[in-house]
Parts: structure tokens; C-alpha cells; sequence
């Protein structure tokens, strides 16, 4: 039984995870019915080179018979005889009863091989666990699903004798060929009956196993916590592998400030520093920006290196809002900052 507080659906890692175990959704009646109604098709088809091979067989075990003798002489020959007719009788109906579960089985299984159920496990073995298994509604489900198969295998069954018994007596008076033709073709009948009734039971099986396999792969709120914990990282680790991040950015940031030819800023909440040089730079260069504390720190270096602080309250704030560190500023701020290096050129050409 699953869990009560196992509410949510699987994560794609969960279902990842558990196919890796080999815990998929699998019907064995599936790949029963498909062996069956495949193996009888091709036995119906070659049931006639089948009587051939068998018939030439026996002719030749008659021959023998003829003179004991030979058949100490020649027992290896008869006994590879028989082996190649028995591969050619019922080779190819064996071949494909083969290929069809095999291929029922990947088809299901979406050509998934693992090696996790073979490996021994304790539990298995653990009466208490047996006992649970044993009770459990899985177990009850899959009993009850048996006596139903056979109840409907044995009501067909009575069915059809019920309604052939009488042409049993035929036979007596018909030639042996044409007996086991006719009897062949009403016990192919059978089985397609068998096998029609037994599809709508397969397709019930899978819905169940589709059913009780989303049912087990069901997961708690916590569970989902955890794993989001494992593949995406503690939320309080990451914050403060941010936190780390962002202050090795400022301080490298800060170590830009004393190359700055100038600083723009608002009183006291937002600081750019620019940096131009006409022979490298295209335009003027964000060093570093910051706002409230930060800014106050960009401020404070940048009188420490004697670097001109200028005020600009709205080009401060569209400084710091559009350009991009280490970047060049947007073109639409060209005329706003290269008024304020004239301005800074004018009073460097005046104090010299």
C-alpha cells in the first residue's frame, strides 16, 4: 500500500531514477496474449509442411524397422533425423513465440535492460516483508485476477465442447487425415475465442499496472523538497554562495574606482564611475556603480584617489539603471556625460 501522505506525482528524476531500477510499468498478460495468439497463427500457417516433415520422418523410422538391425547400425543418423525434423516441424513456430515475447517485452519496457532485480536482496527473504507482500493489495488483486482468467478459461472451454461433443462421434466413420484437419481447425476456433476474451482482460491488465505504478512512484511534499534540495542545491547554500559571489564582484568592482576619470553621482543614493580614454575607448566606460551603501563606498574611494565627484541626480539614475558594468555607456546618455567631460576638462585646463 502507498503511502497516504504520498499525494504528489513523480518528478521526471523520480521516474529516471526508478527506471534505472527497473521498477517500470510492465504486463505480464500483455506479453502472454501476444505469445499466444502469435505462436498459434504461425502454427496454422505451417501445420501442413509440419505433417509433411513428420510424415516423412515416421516413413523412414518404418524403414528402418524393417530390419532391426540397421537401426543399431544407423542410430546416430536416426537421432540427427529427428533432430532436423523436429527443427523444421517446430523450429519456426519456437523462433517466433521467441521473437514476439522479446519483442512484447522491450516494446513495454521501451528496450530498458537492468541489472538491479537480480541483484540479492534481504528483503526478499524477510518473513515479515513476505507476509506484508502477501496480504497486500497488490497480492489480492493479481489472486483475484487468476481465478478470474481461469473461471473464463473454463466456462469457454465448456462452451465449445458443449457444442462440438456430438461431431466426436464423426470421426469414427471419417478417414484420419480429414479427422485431425477438421478437429485442427475447431480447436484454432477455440483459441481465437480463448484469445479475443483474454485481449479484453490484457488491456484491463495494463490499465491496473498503469494504474498501480503511477500509484507507487507517488511522492510526499517533503520528498519533493528533498530532491529539489539534491539536484538544484540547500536554498541557505546557494544564498550564500551568492552573497560570496556578489561581494568578490564588489570589491573587484571597487578596485576599478581608482582608474575612473570621474564619478557621477546622486547625493546619496546611486554612484557611477566613468572612465574615458579617446584612444581606446569608443565611448565613455562603466567602472563600477552602486547604490545607498555601495555608493557611498564608490564616493569615498574615489576622493581618497582624488577623482572628481560630480552631482547629476537624473544622469546618475539613468546611468545606473541602463549601463552595464565594464560596458560602454548606452548612446542615448553620449550627450548628457560628454557635457559633464567638458565640464571636467574645462576645470583640469583652468587648475593647470
Amino acid at each position: 500500500m502507498a503511502d497516504s501522505s504520498k499525494t504528489e506525482k513523480a518528478t521526471p528524476k523520480k521516474r529516471r531514477d526508478e527506471r534505472k531500477k527497473g521498477n517500470i510499468f510492465f504486463s505480464n498478460d500483455a506479453v502472454s496474449i501476444a505469445v499466444l495468439l502469435a505462436s498459434f497463427f504461425v502454427l496454422k500457417l505451417t501445420v501442413p509442411s509440419a505433417v509433411e516433415e513428420i510424415y516423412s520422418f515416421l516413413r523412414y523410422c518404418f524403414g528402418l524397422a524393417e530390419n532391426p538391425g540397421e537401426i543399431t547400425q544407423n542410430g546416430m543418423e536416426l537421432f540427427s533425423q529427428f533432430l532436423w525434423t523436429f527443427v523444421k516441424a517446430a523450429g519456426i513456430v519456437i523462433a517466433a513465440t521467441a521473437i514476439i515475447g522479446v519483442v512484447a517485452t522491450f516494446f513495454q519496457t521501451k528496450m530498458l535492460v537492468s541489472g538491479e532485480l537480480l541483484k540479492p536482496k534481504f528483503s526478499r527473504i524477510n518473513p515479515l516483508q513476505g507476509v506484508k507482500r502477501l496480504f497486500s493489495l497488490r497480492s489480492i488483486i493479481e489472486a483475484l485476477k487468476g481465478i478470474l482468467k481461469i473461471g473464463v478459461l473454463l466456462y469457454i472451454v465448456y462452451q465449445f465442447l458443449a457444442g462440438v461433443y456430438e461431431t466426436f462421434a464423426k470421426y469414427l466413420y471419417t478417414d484420419l487425415a480429414s479427422a485431425c484437419s477438421h478437429l485442427f481447425d475447431q480447436f484454432f476456433q477455440l483459441v481465437i475465442q480463448i484469445g479475443m476474451v483474454y485481449v479484453v482482460l490484457a488491456g484491463a491488465d495494463i490499465f491496473y499496472q498503469w494504474w498501480d505504478h503511477e500509484r507507487q512512484l507517488r511522492m510526499s511534499k517533503q520528498e519533493i523538497k528533498e530532491e529539489y534540495k539534491q539536484t538544484e542545491g540547500n536554498p541557505q547554500i546557494k544564498g550564500k554562495i551568492r552573497e560570496i559571489q556578489r561581494r568578490m564582484a564588489q570589491s573587484r568592482m571597487m578596485q576599478q574606482v581608482p582608474k575612473a576619470d570621474v564619478v557621477i553621482r546622486n547625493p546619496t543614493h546611486y554612484a557611477v564611475a566613468l572612465r574615458y580614454h579617446a584612444d581606446v575607448d569608443n565611448a565613455p566606460v562603466v567602472l563600477a556603480k552602486g547604490q545607498d551603501e555601495l555608493a557611498m563606498r564608490i564616493v569615498r574611494t574615489a576622493q581618497e584617489y582624488h577623482i572628481t565627484v560630480i552631482e547629476n541626480v537624473p544622469l546618475a539614475r539613468a546611468l545606473y539603471a541602463t549601463a552595464e558594468l565594464n560596458r560602454e555607456i548606452p548612446p542615448e546618455l553620449y550627450n548628457a556625460v560628454a557635457e559633464v567631460l567638458v565640464y571636467l576638462y574645462r576645470l583640469s585646463s583652468k587648475e593647470k
